[in-house]
């Protein structure tokens, strides 16, 4: 009976393990399939996952390409600078992490908090930058504490090097950390969040050619992330050769003579147009802003009255004052208004209208031709020859020499003065033209306004008889193979038309004003090299009389009402090459406080032309 029944429960048992059986098949059969799966079909997606597990593909940073004067002096290179960086899918809690990295790096949690949310924005396999130019004690420091730090990583990455500091800073530029909206915007696809980029001058301007292209490091690491060691790299490719214009020599002569007055100088070469000193002041150390500046040194430089962020070369706009007077006399001369012995009687003041304008020598100048007029800078001939003129026609000379529209500077930030004309005044005020503006338009006020590029660009074709040339500043761009990949050349703008007598009519009265006893213009005056010049003094406030006239507890008028002083000259003056515009604010005279600075920036130049023997004292 008991046999019976196992026969009975066999159908059952058997059940059971066709059952288990079958089961175990399949769970066989999809292991085969899962490990087919790992090994055939996702072989390649796990081996780059395995990969990436023990390696990391670091960026290396392109060494900004240098920058050299017209002689291949270096002006801009690169340095090694330490920075800190992490890297986020290697922390799980970054801020315990920040809290033991900020001590080390002496800066705020916040600040790193702030890098780390910039940071997501961009893949997680990218490190993100955390500090920037550290010291190699600071790094030192971080490396020692590397095992209670996961993710951190140093490196060495090249960093622009201003090796003349503040000099020609505005020429030049500076770079700054690249920002959300211009990685947006499609022009910077080799950046990266942290990088730095150009914000200003040439540094922007150029950044294509100056930027390079970013190499990269193959390393492995361990399961803490610390380096092990280097499997590949792919080097950088530095960024191209920038040479310019500027002398070096004379860019120190002209910051030399300039010392701590703000106001601006531009010297230019007379037949190429090319910009041989630049100076703009006061003047700031772009090296600030290699590692991000801090915000109370933006906001000094920023708030200063004095503006050192601008370029007073092409940005400021000034009353050209008195070094405005050759145009109004070449105008004169070309429409046969006034001649070189025309003669003014000038007492002092001039009447128009019922409105007295004054002389700036109260006793006047007596009788006055043109020479005299220029080197004396007699205000009345000009009010009586600028009426006789009129404004639209000295308006027209005027813009024929560059005033009154950007002369074509080929980096940014270049204004474009201002040369009124009857109909300009009334689609600015709705008003008409009265005979008293044109009076003080006349000698380079009321309206008129001129930066010193404009200045120094109409000098130069004053002194080459009329050939306007658009300024340039950089000669030519290299790849580091010696290929030429850029070339400026000399480019002109327009011929000025007028009579070899009325250029030589303006150019002896210019020579007169620096030569000759009376001369306004005696402090540029140089022993061994003729020098052509104009002074100009620029009234910033309407002129009051001499008992309304408003002064200090120390007698003297307050800085910020005081006239600009100017000079612009050319040299020598018997076969030019030299062009220059110097414009002192608040400086007052521009015999005594703009003459000295053209006579020393024209003296170097000399010097290294190997036409003035170095050193020697007039």
């Amino acid at each position: 009976m008991g046999l019976d029944i196992k026969w009975k429960e066999l159908p059952v048992v058997q059940g059971r393990f066709l059952f288990y059986s079958a089961a175990a098949a399949v769970i066989f059969l999809l292991l085969l399939l899962r490990l087919w799966y790992l090994q055939v079909i996702s072989y390649e997606d796990l081996q780059n996952r395995s990969v990436r597990n023990r390696t990391r593909v670091l960026s290396l940073d392109a060494p900004r390409g240098p920058i050299f004067d017209r002689n291949g002096t270096l002006l801009v290179d690169n340095r090694p600078a330490f920075k800190i960086s992490v890297m986020r899918q290697e922390v799980e809690d970054h801020s315990l992490l920040f809290e033991r990295l900020a001590p080390l790096l002496e800066v705020e949690v916040s600040e790193l908090e702030e890098r780390w949310q910039m940071g997501k924005r961009f893949p997680v396999y990218r490190p993100v930058p955390l500090a920037e130019d550290v010291s190699r004690e600071i790094m030192e420091r971080v490396q020692e504490y590397s095992v209670d730090l996961p993710g951190i990583l140093t490196e060495v990455r090249p960093v622009r090097d201003y090796l003349e500091h503040g000099s020609a800073a505005h020429l030049i530029g500076y770079l700054g950390e690249i920002t959300e909206k211009e990685l947006q915007s499609g022009s910077f696809d080799q950046y990266r969040g942290g990088d730095f980029v150009g914000k200003t001058a040439l540094e922007r301007s150029f950044d294509s050619y100056l930027r390079g292209e970013k190499g990269e490091r193959l390393v492995e690491v361990d399961v803490q992330g610390k380096l092990l060691r280097q499997l590949q790299v792919e080097p950088p490719r530095p960024g191209n050769k920038i040479y310019l214009t500027l002398d070096r020599e004379l860019q120190r002569a002209a910051d030399e003579a300039f010392g701590s007055q703000s106001g601006a100088a531009i010297a230019l070469d007379v037949n190429s147009g090319e910009v041989l000193a630049m100076v703009s002041r006061p003047t700031f150390n772009p090296a600030l802003f290699v590692k991000g500046i801090a915000s109370d040194e933006w906001r000094a430089l920023a708030q200063d009255s004095r503006h050192p962020l601008q370029n007073k070369v092409i940005g400021g706009q000034y009353p050209p004052g008195s070094t405005f007077k050759m145009v109004v006399a070449l105008a004169a001369l070309r429409e046969g208004i006034a001649g070189p012995e025309h003669s003014v009687d000038c007492q002092g003041d001039f009447v128009v209208g019922g409105s007295r304008y004054r002389c700036w020598k109260k006793k006047g100048h007596g009788p006055t031709d043109l020479k005299k007029a220029l080197s004396e800078s007699c205000d009345v001939w000009f009010y009586q020859i600028g009426l006789e003129l009129g404004i639209d026609k000295l308006s027209a000379a005027a813009k024929e020499f560059g005033l009154g529209a950007p002369v074509g500077y080929p980096l940014p930030g270049e204004r474009s003065g201002l040369m009124p004309s009857q109909d300009w005044k009334h689609r600015r005020y709705g008003k008409p033209w009265y005979a008293g503006e044109t009076v003080i338009a006349s000698i380079g006020q009321g309206f008129v306004l001129a930066t010193p590029m404009q200045l120094a660009v109409m000098m130069a074709a004053i002194a080459n008889n009329g050939t306007l040339l658009k300024p340039q500043v950089i000669r030519q761009v290299e790849d580091w193979e010696g290929n030429l990949l850029l070339q400026s050349e000399r480019e002109v703008v327009r011929q000025i038309n007028y009579s070899p007598q009325a250029w030589k009519a303006v150019q002896d009265g210019l020579v007169a004003v620096v030569n000759t006893p009376r001369g306004t213009g005696q402090a540029a005056y140089l022993e061994d090299v003729i020098v052509a010049g104009k002074t100009g003094t620029s009234q910033v406030v309407r002129r009051k009389s001499d008992e309304e006239e408003e002064l200090d507890e120390d007698g003297e008028i307050p800085y910020r009402f005081r006239p600009h002083a100017l000079f612009v000259a050319y040299a020598p003056a018997e076969k030019p090459e030299i062009a220059i515009a110097v414009v002192v604010e608040h400086g007052q005279s521009g015999g005594r406080a703009a003459g000295p600075i053209a006579k020393k920036i024209i003296k170097r130049y000399m010097e290294l032309k190997g036409n003035h023997p170095a050193g020697q004292e007039e």
